[in-house]
């Protein structure tokens, strides 16, 4: 019970202090857990990492969820999900309270928010092609999957991309695949458990939308809903964007202009990208308590990192060393590019970016991201700040 509470404690100030998105998140475990606490080495953090960005997911949600794991079993890892993902799922749910109690959408000087969410997620792609499709082939899989995300532009079309990025890594990236830097996870989970974790995610995943079929029950609807887009992001929290897009705005849960408004002050908040969840299940579907929909919505979206871990886990070293397997995740990261490469275009610019002014506000935040280094918190104030200037501009051209 002692490691239990000392891992809950750990990860709650790291999710109250994490500021940055998932690639800093990684940065700040490896300094706290490896170097600091000394829970596990440096070459089994590697591995750690290697199969948190194979797994559908947020990586460095799973990363903290697995090295609490390794601490204090599965209660352990439980705990670290609870302390990092707390702070921010509470800061999105009550900023979704908030602004739909005082009626502030659809005022422009939220403009801000939206506009600093084409940075974001131009930052991202541009980092996520460097690492994931540095090549001639891997790009290639990017922009064709970024011109199908577009043309299929749903939840189907999504996980069809992803499945043919996958089928064309194992054709055209079999000589890249390595397994040198393969080394074991210890952790006491039997393989029978593995294997009904296994079980257990497909069966939900199948089951759920024959019962949303069948039922018109809002807490179905949200559990479905956020369930699968926890299933099917591959790449991290920025690629939760579409597929949640398309989940919850054509179903009128939300508009788009809460969406987008809401992503972009999820910018601002330390902790897991995919507590934005929270600020959505706050707002809808229908009348549903704010709570109770926040609630559902966050466990629904992270439970399948908790079930495929638990799953995978006791497998992991026999997965790598298949070099037909990488390759197919070559194709899959690959295509996860293209896929919030199409979602930076619809729906992130075509909400977002409407004048010249829009424009020149996202270069100067995409700019302050890059290559000033600026934390994403101030970017996103900087940028809220200047959306308001922009929305007062007309009232000084008189004089």
């Amino acid at each position: 019970m002692k490691s239990i509470l000392q891992v809950f404690w750990v990860a709650l100030r790291l999710g109250l202090t994490s500021f940055g998105g998932p690639i800093a998140h990684l940065g700040y475990f490896q300094e706290e857990y490896v170097r600091r606490r000394k829970w596990l080495n440096d070459k089994t953090y590697a591995d750690v990492v290697a199969l948190c960005q194979f797994l559908p997911g947020p990586a460095s949600s799973q990363v903290g969820i697995t090295v609490g794991m390794i601490r204090a079993g599965i209660p352990g890892g439980f705990a670290a999900w609870l302390g990092f993902t707390l702070p921010s799922a509470i800061a999105l749910g009550v900023f979704a309270y908030g602004v739909q109690t005082f009626g502030i959408f659809g005022t422009d000087w939220l403009n801000g928010l939206k506009i600093v969410a084409v940075a974001v997620v131009a930052q991202a792609v541009w980092s996520m092609s460097r690492t994931l499709a540095p090549d001639r082939k891997r790009g290639s899989i990017a922009i064709l999957a970024a011109v199908l995300a577009l043309v299929f532009n749903n939840t189907l079309g999504q996980f069809g991309v992803i499945l043919g990025g996958g089928i064309v890594g194992w054709i055209l990236l079999k000589q890249q695949a390595s397994s040198d830097d393969e080394y074991p996870i210890t952790i006491n989970i039997r393989k029978w458990v593995g294997v009904s974790s296994l079980l257990v995610f497909f069966g939900i995943l199948i089951a759920l939308p024959i019962l949303r079929y069948g039922s018109s029950s809002q807490i179905v609807q949200v559990i479905d809903s956020f369930f699968r887009s926890g299933s099917l992001v591959f790449g991290g929290g920025h690629v939760v964007l579409p597929l949640l897009q398309n989940e919850i705005v054509p179903a009128g849960w939300i508009t788009q202009e809460q969406f987008m408004i809401g992503y972009g002050a999820a910018q601002a908040v330390p902790g897991p990208l995919f507590t934005f969840s929270a600020y959505v299940g706050a707002l809808g579907p229908g009348y549903m308590n704010p709570v109770l929909g926040s609630s559902l919505a966050v466990a629904a979206i992270f439970l399948p990192s908790f079930l495929l871990l638990i799953g995978v886990l006791p497998f992991w070293a026999l997965l790598r060393s298949q070099k037909n397997f990488q390759s197919i995740l070559r194709g899959v990261n690959a295509a996860v590019v293209g896929i919030l490469l199409a979602a930076l275009y619809d729906p992130i610019w075509v909400s977002a970016i409407h004048t010249s002014m829009d424009f020149a506000l996202a270069a100067v935040a995409l700019c302050l991201l890059i290559f000033w280094k600026v934390s994403p918190w101030l970017v996103v104030l900087l940028t809220f700040l200047g959306g308001v200037g922009l929305t007062l501009m007309p009232t000084f051209t008189y004089f």
